[in-house]
């Protein structure tokens, strides 16, 4: 994982959450984790990582994930076992 996927990964366990973090930036770092991502119908995204699965829809007209995405996109991280480190 590089540099600006670390900062993706902190950014989205950030309490209260931002909606300043682009859609692609949250894909990248699905694939840098060692997910699997295909595309559904019209904005929806399939991940599967760690076994487990979710559907996310890419925002649009906006490229910016907002704050319930962000949530979602948290809860299905923890869900497969990612974790950030404190401090």
């Amino acid at each position: 994982m590089n540099r600006k996927q670390s900062k993706t990964l902190n950014l989205i366990f950030e309490d209260p959450p931002r909606s300043d973090r682009p859609w692609t930036d949250i894909e990248n770092l699905f694939v840098a984790l060692g997910a699997e991502v295909s595309e559904g119908s019209g904005s929806r995204v399939r991940v599967k990582l760690n076994g487990v699965f979710a559907v996310f829809h890419r925002p649009h007209p906006e490229r910016v994930t907002d704050k319930g995405a962000l949530k979602s996109v948290r809860r299905f991280l923890v869900n497969a076992g990612i974790e950030v480190e404190e401090g």
